[in-house]
């Protein structure tokens, strides 16, 4: 359908009841550019705020799920064969289409309950289609997934659905829109918008269901590559779980339901402040949850005013009586532990009715403060200096944003580099753009959104290969990893003969494991031991993560040069130890000494490549379309597990291991099970190095049972692996509470990846699994 037909629609986009009278008020699914409406499919009904029914979804069914994703790959086909020029040109036509049909998508919106005005995606639109412009000149050697599926959950906004849609699309990607609930019928109308925009039949579907399952099911299909989530963690950890074992990557973005802090100095100006967290806290739809910190020296004068514009202010009508439980229970076991209340009226007896609520001096281990419950409660606490600031705000475990409010920017950035968010406000609060990346910090996401850091998710190096697809199986996730290999106790004897006794690297230190257990390491040809390995367990895992979080923030804290010249100087060391590595490597693998030497030969170097890195990437200013400054910059995931592949046992434990140390990270290294020697005379190079102690920390051992070990330690933010697919299905099923960063291989494939290329978008791609990224808006008068 071209942009032209669209007056051969014959009905109005004017208004949005105008199209939803065109459809009978009855949506079906939209698939290869048109609305399918199966006679046999059940609907979903859709009221607004009132209880008015506005309008039903289809629920789509299997074969709708296979009819979807035919569609989608010949609209992939269709649409990564324009040029870059074209695909900007359709996403530019759509600014215009939305020019004419804005107001229709607006109101569709509000009544909906999915906020998002059409200047917002006018913005979206036009950010990403210059993106679209300059995709092959400025992210060169990489190409796009295929199929993406973006979904929702029932309360997230249309604007965080087409946050992750359009970049998606701009990277020459087709869509499968999973929408909740409530931004279903905008994602429809926007589908039919874009097809008469010009954008290819097939390359934006949009499938709509009752729940999350559906997800699950589209995901389940071969043809989709990569499936991202935004809205609350309970149906992100239900997405996780029900695609684990796919082979599908599945990244989170929990946007609903986060604690942020909102951060009160006294060289703020506490009156816009005070309107500000009123605002944030009781008139806006809420997303996330509040907490006020005011510094204890202006505390009276915040609560004094709080008093005041309180005054007056109605009632907020709850969702039902159970929330009007939870609420109630939440103030009143805040009142027990010393809390004190500010509130616009006295809260009625009964009914969905409750008073916008302040909890002053509210305790931080107050449920009300760790997890607070649906309603218009705003607790507050207090701190004396910028330091107590940091630990309130990083005391919730969720990393999603907060906003710091003095008119010190020295302050201001000092407060905000404590901060373990992805995005920090500036005598502001709630400000979007595109142009602004964020990571959900801890356990506020898996991915980064906006900016040309968040285009990554949906490419891949054009050197790799697409991973191939697994199936689910049927396993005990409880007896994961409790059957290790048979340990033995060696006889340590003087006796030259006897196989030498190797020993991990745990907090700066060779040692036993634990247990003083050891495994046998054996030949090629397993006719002899050729050594005793240490066989580490879970206590290990957990002396190694004590150790890396005392040393990561300070090693994290060191300027780029200090870091830049640690890792050169491991470089040297290794280089240094050539020959004892490559003998080692030799022995167990059974490569040659000279093929061994080269591989030696080439960790050196990607340690100096590492070491080349650390200063070169940091981040900087951004273009914001309003007044303001705004700047981003990578920081550190904090501690990575990673368990090493067998290919390659040494290049690939050092480029890991690079990768991971140059961004500022700690690391704990499971050696490959089949060929550990390698990574465990690397150990001598660790000794003499400059690292400090507990940074990397090597444990050999059963692979599962340290799969599991570093899968259930709540300190460890990403995990790196290499193994079973029973291993993968395992990591992505349990590493949810707290969520973790995960990049899984299946060892029998090892991913694909061949450890000696030098292209540039293989290590730019190692770089940035390694970091996570932050975003601060600063605005001017």
């Amino acid at each position: 359908m071209s942009f032209c037909s669209i007056a051969d629609l014959q009905f109005s986009f004017l208004l949005h009841q105008a199209w939803l009278d065109h459809h009978s008020r009855s949506l079906g699914l939209f698939i290869d550019g048109k609305f399918e409406r199966p006679a046999d499919r059940r609907s979903h009904s859709l009221s607004d705020s009132k209880g008015t029914v506005v309008c039903s979804t289809t629920l789509a069914k299997e074969d709708d799920i296979s009819q979807c994703a035919s569609s989608s790959v010949n609209g992939y086909k269709a649409w990564s064969s324009l040029t870059c020029f074209q695909r900007a040109k359709v996403l530019l036509r759509m600014v215009s289409v939305l020019g004419q049909h804005g107001q229709c998508v607006s109101e569709l919106c509000e009544m909906c309950e999915a906020s998002c005005s059409s200047s917002s995606l006018v913005r979206l639109l036009q950010f990403y289609s210059s993106w679209a412009q300059l995709r092959d000149t400025l992210i060169t050697s990489w190409t796009p997934l295929g199929v993406v599926e973006v979904v929702t959950s029932d309360e997230c906004s249309l604007y965080s659905l087409m946050l992750k849609v359009l970049p998606a699309l701009a990277m020459g990607n087709s869509v499968i829109v999973v929408p909740g609930r409530s931004a279903a019928p905008p994602a429809l109308l926007l589908a039919q918008l874009f097809t008469t925009a010009g954008l290819p039949a097939g390359a934006l579907n949009v499938l709509t269901g009752s729940d999350v399952t559906l997800s699950a099911k589209v995901a389940q299909n071969p043809n989709v590559s990569y499936v991202t989530y935004s809205g609350n963690k309970e149906d992100g950890v239900t997405l996780c779980q029900n695609t684990a074992g796919l082979g599908v990557p599945v990244s989170v973005s929990p946007c609903i339901g986060a604690t942020c802090p909102f951060i009160v100095f006294e060289s703020a100006d506490i009156d816009s402040a005070v309107d500000e967290v009123i605002e944030a806290a009781f008139k806006r739809k809420k997303e996330v949850h509040w907490v006020l910190c005011v510094q204890e020296s202006v505390v009276d004068g915040v609560m004094d005013r709080l008093k005041l514009r309180l005054a007056g202010m109605k009632c907020v009508s709850l969702l039902s009586d159970e929330h009007r439980a939870l609420v109630d229970a939440a103030v009143q076991e805040a009142q027990q532990q010393g809390a004190t209340l500010i509130q616009s009226s006295a809260a009625p007896p009964s009914g969905v009715q409750y008073p916008p609520t302040v909890l002053c001096n509210a305790a931080p281990s107050s449920p009300c403060v760790v997890t607070p419950t649906p309603g218009p409660l705003l607790p507050l606490m207090t701190f004396r200096s910028n330091t107590e600031a940091v630990t309130l705000g990083n005391h919730s475990p969720h990393g999603q944003a907060a906003s710091i409010w003095t008119e010190d920017l020295t302050l201001a950035l000092e407060t905000a580099n404590g901060l373990s968010v992805g995005s920090v406000w500036v005598n502001s609060h709630s400000v979007s753009d595109p142009c602004l990346p964020s990571s959900g910090h801890k356990d506020s996401g898996t991915c980064t959104d906006g900016g040309q850091e968040g285009l990554y998710q949906f490419l891949r190096p054009s050197s790799s290969t697409s991973r191939p697809r697994s199936s689910h199986v049927s396993m005990d996730y409880s007896k994961f990893g409790a059957a290790a290999s048979p340990a033995v106790f060696p006889n340590e004897s003087d006796s030259s003969s006897a196989p030498p006794v190797y020993q991990q690297f745990v907090g700066g230190k060779a040692c036993k494991s634990v247990s003083g257990s050891s495994v046998a390491v054996k030949s090629p040809g397993g006719d002899r031991v050729l050594a005793y390995c240490p066989d580490g367990g879970r206590k290990d895992v957990r002396n190694a993560v004590e150790a890396a979080i005392k040393v990561q923030p300070g090693w994290m804290k060191k300027s780029p040069t200090a870091r830049a010249q640690s890792l050169y100087s491991l470089a040297k060391g290794l280089e240094s130890k050539k020959q004892d590595v490559a003998k080692s490597m030799s022995l167990q693998t059974g490569l040659s000494t000279e093929e061994s030497g080269k591989e030696v030969d080439l960790s050196v170097s990607r340690l100096n490549v590492w070491a080349a890195y650390c200063d070169k990437i940091r981040g900087g200013s951004l273009p914001m379309p309003s007044s303001g400054s705004a700047l981003s910059f990578p920081e550190a995931l904090g501690v990575v597990g990673v368990v090493l592949p067998n290919r390659n046992p040494l290049l690939s434990m050092v480029t890991l291991l690079g990768a991971a140390v140059a961004t500022g990270n700690a690391v704990v290294m499971v050696p490959s099970q089949k060929y550990p020697l390698p990574a465990l005379a690397f150990v001598q190079v660790l000794q003499s190095s400059d690292l400090p102690a507990g940074l990397v920390n090597i444990i050999s051992g059963d692979g599962d049972q340290m799969t599991a070990a570093l899968a259930n330690h709540s300190v460890i933010k990403a995990i790196w692996y290499w193994g079973s697919a029973e291993g993968c299905q395992y990591l992505q099923h349990t590493c949810t509470n707290p969520l973790k960063t995960l990049r899984l291989f299946c060892q029998k494939d090892d991913g694909g990846m061949d450890w000696t290329q030098p292209e540039p978008a293989f290590l730019e791609e190692t770089w940035r699994n390694a970091v996570q990224w932050k975003s601060v808006w600063i605005p001017t008068a």
